[in-house]
C-alpha cells in the first residue's frame, strides 16, 4: 500500500516517467534481451538434457575439447572460451550500459538512483545472508556465498515479456535499472573476492591496452570522421589485447569487458539534441554488439555451463540434502523478493518517496520474485567458487536451474495476476473513453 498524500505532501515519486528517447531505448533493449532469453534457456535446457542423456560422454568431451595458445596462457577448454571469452561480450555491454545510465539515463541524478541502488544492495546482501545462515562461515561451502546475488536480466525479461504485456513502463524500467545495478555488484564481487592471485606485468599491460583503448575511442570521431562505424576495426585488436593480458594476469577475464564498455563515450541526450553528429560510439557498439551478446555469446555459455549430470532421480534426491543447494535456492526464490522488496520500502521511509502512481507494492515483490532467476552470472560465480568435478560443483549448478524455474514460476503467477488486473483496467477506461465519446 502506497503512502497517503497527507502524509507525505510534495514528495517525489521512485520512478518519474522517462522521456519518450529513453522509453523507446529501454524497449528496444528489453526486446533484444527478450530474445536472448528464450534463445539461453533452450541452449541451456538442450545441454541438460544432452548431459543426462547416453550420449553424455559427447557434451563433455565437446566441453572440455582445448585449443588456443600454451604460452599466451590461452589454451583453454571450449567451456572455458565461453565463460572468460564469450561472456566478456556480455559484460561490455554491462560496462556500456552502466555508463549510459550514470551519464545520461536515470543513475545520472542521486535522487532517482538511489531507490535501485539501495534495492539491488538488499538483493544482493540478504541472499548471500541467507545462504551462509544455511551452510555455516567457516565451512569450505562458503565459498558460494555469492551464487543466488545474481539477477539473469535476459532470463528475466523474456518472462516478463511472455506474462506481462500490459504492466506498466514503470516497472520494466525499474526491472532493467536494478538488473544494470546488480551487474554492478556482481562484478565487483568476482574482481574482490574471486581473484586468488595477480601478475602485476600482464595487470599493468592490461591497464595500458584499455587507456590506449579509451584515448582512441574518445576522439573516435577525428579518427574515423568518414566512417565512424569502423571503429571497431581498430579498437576490437585493441581490447582483445587487454582482455588476453587481464587473463594472464589472474583477475578474471570479463573484468577487462566491463572496464573497454566504461571507455566508450555516451552522448547526452541534450548534446545529442543540440549537435546533429549522427549516433555516437556507444549507439554503434551497442548496435553491433547487443544482438551478438544476448543471440550468441549468453547462450553459448549457458550451453557450456548448464549441462550437469544429475545422476537420475536418485541424485536429485541426494543433492537437495547438499546445504549448498538449499542455500542457493533460498537465496535466489526467498532472498531476491525480501531484500528487493524490504530495500525499496525502507528507503521510500527514510527519503519520503512515493510510488510511481501506476505501480502497487505487489508489483514491486513481483519484480523482486523475478529477480530470483539468477542464470548467466549465478552460473558463472558457482564455476569461480567450487572445482571442477566437486559435488558442490555440480549441485550448485542444479541449484541454480532450480530456483531460476520456481522464481519463474512464481513471478508468472504474481505479475501474470497483476497483468491481468491492468488489462482489465485499460479496458475499462477505453470503455469510459468510447463512451463520452458517443455522447
Amino acid at each position: 500500500m502506497s503512502p497517503s498524500p497527507s502524509r507525505f505532501s510534495r514528495v517525489r515519486s521512485i520512478f518519474p516517467s522517462a522521456s519518450r528517447a529513453e522509453s523507446i531505448r529501454v524497449t528496444e533493449i528489453l526486446r533484444k534481451e527478450t530474445v536472448g532469453g528464450i534463445l539461453l534457456v533452450i541452449f541451456a535446457a538442450i545441454a541438460l538434457i544432452w548431459a543426462n542423456s547416453p550420449w553424455a560422454d559427447s557434451y563433455f568431451a565437446i566441453r572440455d575439447f582445448e585449443v588456443g595458445y600454451e604460452p599466451w596462457h590461452l589454451k583453454l577448454s571450449l567451456g572455458a572460451w565461453a565463460a572468460d571469452g564469450l561472456l566478456a561480450i556480455f559484460f561490455f555491454l554491462v560496462g556500456l550500459e552502466l555508463k549510459r545510465e550514470f551519464v545520461a539515463g536515470d543513475l545520472r541524478k542521486p535522487s532517482t538512483a538511489i531507490v535501485p541502488v539501495v534495492a539491488a544492495i538488499g538483493g544482493v546482501a540478504v541472499p548471500a545472508l541467507l545462504y551462509v545462515a544455511v551452510v555455516g562461515t567457516t565451512t569450505s561451502e562458503a565459498r558460494g556465498w555469492a551464487i543466488p546475488t545474481a539477477t539473469d536480466i535476459a532470463f528475466a525479461v523474456a518472462v516478463l515479456a511472455i506474462i506481462g504485456s500490459h504492466l506498466p513502463s514503470a516497472l520494466r524500467i525499474f526491472l532493467l535499472t536494478l538488473a544494470v545495478v546488480d551487474d554492478l555488484i556482481a562484478i565487483g564481487i568476482i574482481a574482490i573476492f574471486y581473484t586468488e592471485s595477480i601478475e602485476l606485468v600482464p595487470l599493468l599491460l592490461a591497464l595500458v591496452a584499455i587507456a590506449l583503448y579509451g584515448a582512441i575511442a574518445q576522439r573516435f570521431r577525428q579518427f574515423f570522421h568518414v566512417r565512424p562505424g569502423a571503429a571497431w576495426l581498430i579498437l576490437l585488436p585493441i581490447g582483445f589485447t587487454a582482455w588476453a593480458l587481464m587473463h594472464a594476469s589472474g583477475i578474471h577475464a570479463t573484468i577487462a569487458g566491463v572496464l573497454l564498455g566504461f571507455t566508450i563515450p555516451v552522448l547526452h541526450r541534450k548534446a545529442h539534441r543540440s549537435h546533429d553528429a549522427g549516433p555516437g560510439l556507444a549507439e554503434i557498439f551497442e548496435h553491433r554488439f547487443r544482438p551478438l551478446s544476448a543471440g550468441f555469446a549468453v547462450p553459448v555459455f549457458a550451453f557450456f555451463s548448464a549441462g550437469v549430470a544429475i545422476g537420475g532421480a536418485e541424485g536429485f534426491v541426494s543433492a537437495l540434502t547438499d546445504p549448498v543447494l538449499i542455500g542457493i535456492v533460498l537465496g535466489l526464490v526467498v532472498g531476491k523478493p525480501l531484500g528487493i522488496t524490504a530495500a525499496t520500502w525502507l528507503i521510500t521511509r527514510i527519503r519520503r518517496i512515493n510510488l510511481d502512481p501506476s505501480l502497487r507494492w505487489i508489483d514491486i515483490a513481483g519484480v523482486g520474485v523475478l529477480a530470483g532467476i539468477g542464470f548467466t552470472v549465478s552460473l558463472l560465480v558457482a564455476e569461480l567458487s567450487f572445482a571442477a568435478g566437486s559435488p558442490h560443483y555440480d549441485h550448485s549448478k542444479v541449484a541454480i536451474l532450480t530456483a531460476s524455474v520456481v522464481a519463474a514460476v512464481l513471478a508468472a503467477v504474481v505479475l501474470g495476476l497483476r497483468n491481468r488486473r491492468y488489462r482489465k483496467a485499460e479496458e475499462r477506461e477505453v470503455g469510459e473513453h468510447d463512451s463520452a465519446g458517443e455522447h
